[in-house]
C-alpha cells in the first residue's frame, strides 16, 4: 500500500487554531519524515529545509536557527556555523549523555525532531507545526489511494516538549502555538523580557535570565561609570525593543539616567540606514555612551558606520548579550570597537562537547542533514558535483578534521543547550518517578499521553547543577535566575585585540574599574553627560522635560546653595562662606582706637582736654582777680566743666560697646552741651535783664547774684538729666549688633556693626534740648548785640553762639546725609565727636583765651578800680557806647571797672 499525502481540503480543525490555519494553508498537515522519504522540488523547498529525526520513547522537538534569513523573499539564508550547528549538535550530544546515564531516564530513550527556523518567525511558526501534528485528529473517509484502497497514514512523532528557539522573536511567536496544545517550551537563548508574562506565555520557560536582569545589570554599569545621558540602539523584533523598553523603565524607575534618543534599525535596513543612524546619535553628542540590543549583523553594520563617518572612539558601546565576547561583529573594526562594554550570562566551555565535536566527521554524523553543508563551509571545499558551494573549490577529501584543518571555538550557547535538555530530562525523570514508580521503562500511563501542564509543574520544580556545574532552576515566570560576565573589548600594547572579564554581575554588580581600559590605553572614565556638574554654590535649572540636562546658576547676594536645585537666603545675621554651599556668621566690628576715624577726633579731644584743664587750672590760681571775678567765677567754671566734658565725650563715642558705656553715653553725650549753653544763657538772660532795667530804674533787677545765676543753671541742667532718666526707664540701655548699616551687596564686604542702641531719633532728642538752649542763647547774644564792646562778655558770647550755630548747621546734614553710606558708624561719629569738640573749642578759644592771655601775658590790667554805685555802671556804659558811635573810644580801663563794679555791686546786692 502506498504511502498517502494529505491533502488541505477535507481538514477538520480544532477551534483554538481557527486563527492559524487561516494565515496558513491545509499543507502543513503533510507529515514531514525522514529527507529521503518526501520528494523534495529545489524550486518549491530548498534542500536545507530537513530536519533531523532521532527515535526514541520519548521524543523532544528542537529548532535552532541553522541558516540566516534569506534575501529577496527567500526563506534561508547562508549556515550559521556556531549559532546553529553548534546548538543542534549540544541537543544530539546531551540525548546521547542522557540515553546512556543509567540513573537518569533508566530503561527509556529520548528522542528528537530538530527543525530549522531560517532566524525568521513566520517560517519558524510554519515549521513548528510539525510537532501538533500528532495532536490532530485526522478524517480520512474523502480520501482514496489511485487503485481505490483507503489511505494509510503515517503517525506523526508525538513532541512532549520543545527545546529552543533562539530568536526572542521566534520563540515568541512558536509559544503562541504550542501553548495551545499544552506542549512545554525551554528557550536556550531567548531572553525577551515579554516572555516572562506567564498569563500569556504559560508553557514557556528558559534557562537564560531575561533581558530585565540583563537590563538591570547594564544599569548598573551605567551608574557605576557615571554616565547619566545616553541613546539607546535596539535592532526591530522583541529581542531588541524588549530588552531597550526594560533598560528605558528601569532608568525611569531609579532615575539618575535619562535617554538622549531611541533609535530602532529596521528588519530590513536600506542603503545608508546605518550612516543615518550614526548621524541621529551625533545629533546628542554629549550622550557618548550608546545601550545596544542588536543581533550580531546589525552591530556590525554599526561599527562599520562610524568607521566610515570618521566617529572612532567618540562612542562608547555597551552591548547586550547578543554581542557578548563574539569574534565576528567586530572583525576588521578594532579600532571602532575598543571600549566597548559587554555582557553575556554567565557560562562555561563544555570540554566533553570540544572532544564530541571535534571527532565529527562525514561518516560518523550522517543523522545531521546539514553536517555535509557545515562541512564545506569549514573547510571551504566542494563535497563533489552535488556540493552547494559554487566555484572551482578544492574538493573535499572527508578526511578533514575539526580544530586541525580549521579553526573551532565552542559557540557561547551550548551549555544553555544542554542544561535546557537536561531540565527536560529531570523533569521527566520525576514526572516518571512518581507516575511508574518500580515500573520499567513507560508505563501506559505516560506511554499513551504525557499531559503537558503536569510535565510543566515538573520543569518549573527542577533543581539540579547543569553542565557548568551552576545550578539550573526556574522561578514563578519559568526565567533563570540572572548571572553575567561583564567584559570589555581591549587593545593591548602589542596591538591585539581581546574581549577581557572586568567584572560580573549576580544580583548586584561587581566591576573591576581599575582594570578597564579605553582608547589608547587611558584608564580615565570617559564622560556620558548631558551637563558637567555645578560647581559649588550652584544650583540646577533643569531642562524641562529631561531632568539630566540643566544648567547652572549661581546662588548671589546673601544666598547659599540649600541643595542640588535650590538656593536660600542665609539668616539675617550671617553670610554665604566662600563656596556658598552654607552660611557663616557675619563678622562683627567696632570702631578701633587705631583707626583713622577716631585718631583725629582723639586728637582734638585730648588737645581740649589739656587747653580746657590748662584754663581751670589758672583760674583756680587766679581766682581773685578781677578779670576772673568779672567773668562771673562761678558760671565759668560751670561753663568750663561743660567744655570738658565735650571734649571727654570723644572717648566715651569709641569705646567699645557695653552697657557700661552705653550707659555714660546716654547721660553724658547732650550733658557737656547743656553744662555748656546753660551757663550761657544764663550769662547773657543776666546782661539782658541788667541793661533792660537798667533803662527804667536805678534798681538791680532780680536773681542776677552768682547763687540766683548757679540755681537758674541747674535747674536747666536737670531737665536734661530727667530726661535722660525717663529714658533709662523706658528704654533701658544696651548694645546691638547692626547687620544693615553694612550689609553691602557683596556679602563679603558685609559686616555686623556693634552698637549702643541709640537710634538717631533718640540722639536728636537727647542733643534737642541742648540745641535748644544754644539757639534761645543765640536770641539773647542778638539781643544783647547793642551792649558796648566794653561791658562784660556780650560780644564774645555773641560770636560764640554765631560760630556753634554754624558748626551745628554743618553737622545736621552731614549726619543725616551718610545714613545709607557703608561706613555710615564711622562718619557719624566722627562728625559728632568733631562737632562737639569744635563747639567746645570755640567756647573756650573766644571766652576764655583772651582772659589767660592777660591774667598771663598782661597782669598789669588786671587790678581793682574804684567802686561805684550800680547807676553810675550803667551811666558809664551808656556814655561809652554814645562815644563808642563817635569814634572817641575810652582806654582798656573803663572794662576792667564796669566788670569789677559788676561784681562788686552783685556781691553787695546779694548780701
Amino acid at each position: 500500500m502506498m504511502e498517502a499525502q494529505w491533502t488541505p481540503t477535507p481538514c477538520p480543525r480544532p477551534p483554538s487554531v481557527v486563527f492559524l490555519l487561516m494565515a496558513t494553508s491545509c499543507t502543513w498537515l503533510l507529515p514531514v519524515t525522514a529527507p529521503q522519504r518526501v520528494p523534495i522540488d529545489p524550486q518549491a523547498a530548498p534542500e536545507y529545509a530537513h530536519s533531523i529525526r532521532l527515535d526514541g520513547d520519548i521524543v523532544l522537538g528542537g529548532l535552532f536557527p541553522v541558516h540566516s534569513r534569506g534575501d529577496r523573499g527567500t526563506p534561508c539564508g547562508d549556515l550559521k556555523k556556531e549559532k546553529g550547528i553548534h546548538r543542534l549538535e549540544a541537543m544530539m550530544f546531551a540525548v546521547d549523555l542522557i540515553n546512556k546515564d543509567p540513573e537518569l531516564l533508566p530503561n527509556i530513550t529520548l528522542g528528537a525532531r530538530i527543525l530549522d527556523t531560517c532566524s525568521r518567525d513566520t517560517y519558524a511558526l510554519e515549521q513548528s507545526l510539525t510537532f501538533v501534528q500528532a495532536l490532530i485528529e485526522r478524517d480520512g473517509s474523502d480520501v482514496r489511494c489511485a487503485n481505490g484502497d483507503p489511505p494509510i497514514f503515517t503517525k506523526p512523532d508525538k513532541i512532549v516538549g520543545v527545546i529552543g528557539a533562539a530568536a526572542s522573536s521566534v520563540s515568541i511567536m512558536v509559544a503562541n502555538i504550542l501553548r495551545l496544545f499544552k506542549i512545554p517550551q525551554i528557550s536556550y537563548a531567548s531572553t525577551a523580557p515579554e516572555l516572562s508574562d506567564n498569563t500569556r506565555y504559560d508553557f514557556f520557560s528558559r534557562v537564560v535570565p531575561p533581558d530585565s536582569y540583563q537590563a538591570q545589570a547594564m544599569m548598573d554599569i551605567v551608574t557605576a561609570m557615571e554616565w547619566s545621558y545616553v541613546s539607546t540602539l535596539a535592532s526591530e523584533g522583541n529581542y531588541g525593543e524588549s530588552g531597550v523598553e526594560a533598560f528605558v523603565q528601569i532608568s525611569r524607575e531609579t532615575g539618575g539616567v535619562c535617554i538622549a534618543q531611541s533609535l530602532k534599525i529596521p528588519r530590513e535596513p536600506r542603503k545608508g540606514e546605518f550612516d543615518k543612524i550614526i548621524r541621529r546619535l551625533l545629533e546628542t553628542s554629549n550622550a557618548r555612551a550608546v545601550i545596544m540590543f542588536a543581533n550580531e549583523d546589525d552591530i556590525r553594520e554599526v561599527l562599520d558606520a562610524a568607521k566610515k563617518n570618521n566617529q572612532t572612539g567618540h562612542f562608547l558601546w555597551v552591548g547586550s548579550d547578543s554581542w557578548g565576547s563574539k569574534i565576528a561583529p567586530v572583525i576588521g573594526q578594532e579600532r571602532e570597537a575598543e571600549g566597548a562594554i559587554t555582557i553575556l550570562p554567565k557560562r562555561a566551555s563544555i570540554d566533553a562537547f570540544d572532544r564530541y565535536f571535534r571527532s565529527r566527521s562525514l561518516s560518523n554524523n550522517r543523522r545531521n542533514v546539514w553536517f555535509a553543508e557545515f562541512w564545506e563551509e569549514n573547510f571551504n571545499c566542494k563535497l563533489g558535483m552535488h556540493g552547494k558551494r559554487p566555484g572551482s573549490l578544492k574538493k573535499c577529501t572527508g578526511l578533514e578534521k575539526v580544530g586541525r584543518d580549521s579553526s573551532y571555538e565552542q559557540e557561547g550557547k551550548v551549555q544553555f543547550v544542554m542544561d535546557a535538555v537536561y531540565a527536560m530530562a529531570h523533569a521527566l525523570h520525576r514526572m516518571h518517578r512518581d507516575l511508574c514508580y518500580g515500573y520499567p521503562g513507560l508505563c501506559p500511563r505516560m506511554a499513551s499521553s504525557i499531559d503537558g501542564k503536569e510535565l510543566l509543574s515538573y520543569i518549573r520544580a527542577v533543581n539540579f547543577n547543569g553542565s557548568a556545574g551552576t545550578p539550573v532552576v526556574f522561578n514563578e515566570n519559568g526565567d533563570a535566575p540572572g548571572r553575567y560576565d561583564i567584559f570589555q573589548y581591549q587593545i593591548t600594547n602589542r596591538s591585539t585585540a581581546e574581549y577581557r572579564v572586568i567584572g560580573s554581575w549576580i544580583n548586584k554588580l561587581h566591576l573591576n574599574v581599575e582594570a578597564m581600559r579605553w582608547k589608547k590605553g587611558d584608564p580615565s572614565l570617559p564622560p556620558s553627560v548631558c551637563s558637567i556638574p555645578c560647581r559649588a554654590g550652584e544650583r540646577k535649572k533643569v531642562v524641562k522635560g529631561v531632568p539630566c540636562c540643566w544648567h547652572c546658576e549661581r546662588c548671589e547676594g546673601y544666598h547659599f546653595q540649600a541643595s542640588e536645585f535650590t538656593c536660600e537666603l542665609c539668616p539675617y545675621e550671617k553670610r554665604p562662606d566662600a563656596n556658598r554651599t552654607g552660611c557663616v556668621p557675619i563678622p562683627i566690628i567696632k570702631l578701633e582706637w587705631h583707626s583713622p576715624w577716631a585718631v583725629f577726633p582723639v586728637f582734638i579731644s585730648m588737645l581740649g582736654i589739656i587747653a580746657t584743664s590748662f584754663v581751670i587750672v589758672t583760674f583756680v590760681r587766679h581766682n581773685d582777680t578781677p578779670i576772673v571775678r568779672a567773668s562771673g567765677r562761678e558760671m565759668s567754671y560751670v561753663l568750663l566743666t561743660g567744655i570738658f566734658l565735650c571734649y571727654a565725650i570723644t572717648f566715651l563715642m569709641i569705646a567699645a560697646p557695653d552697657v557700661g558705656v552705653c550707659s555714660f553715653r546716654r547721660i553724658f553725650l547732650g550733658l557737656g552741651m547743656c553744662f555748656s549753653y546753660a551757663a550761657l544763657l544764663t550769662k547773657t538772660n543776666r546782661i539782658h535783664r541788667i541793661f533792660e532795667q537798667g533803662k527804667k530804674s536805678v534798681t538791680a533787677p532780680r536773681f542776677i547774684s552768682p547763687a540766683s545765676q548757679l540755681a537758674i543753671t541747674f535747674s536747666l541742667i536737670s531737665v536734661q538729666l530727667l530726661g535722660v532718666f525717663v529714658w533709662f526707664a523706658v528704654d533701658p540701655p544696651h548694645t546691638v549688633v547692626d547687620y544693615g548699616e553694612q550689609r553691602t551687596q557683596n556679602p563679603t564686604s558685609a559686616r555686623g556693626v556693634l552698637k549702643c542702641d541709640i537710634s538717631d531719633l533718640s540722639l536728636i532728642c537727647s542733643l534737642g534740648y541742648s540745641i535748644l538752649l544754644m539757639v534761645t542763647c543765640t536770641v539773647y547774644a542778638i539781643k544783647t548785640r547793642g551792649v558796648p564792646e566794653t561791658f562784660n562778655e556780650a560780644k564774645p558770647i555773641g560770636f560764640t553762639m554765631y560760630t556753634t550755630c554754624i558748626i551745628w548747621l554743618a553737622f545736621i546734614p552731614i549726619f543725616f546725609g551718610t545714613s545709607q553710606s557703608a561706613e555710615r558708624m564711622y562718619i557719624q561719629t566722627t562728625t559728632l565727636t568733631i562737632s562737639l569738640s569744635l563747639s567746645a573749642s570755640v567756647s573756650l578759644g573766644m571766652l576764655y583765651m583772651p582772659k589767660v592771655y592777660v591774667i598771663l601775658f598782661h597782669p598789669e590790667q588786671n587790678v581793682p578800680k574804684r567802686k561805684r554805685s550800680f547807676k553810675a555802671i550803667v551811666t558809664a556804659a551808656t556814655m561809652s557806647g554814645k562815644l563808642s558811635q563817635k569814634g572817641d573810644r575810652p582806654n582798656g580801663e573803663v572794662k576792667t571797672e564796669l566788670c569789677e563794679s559788676m561784681e562788686t555791686n552783685s556781691d553787695s546786692w546779694h548780701k
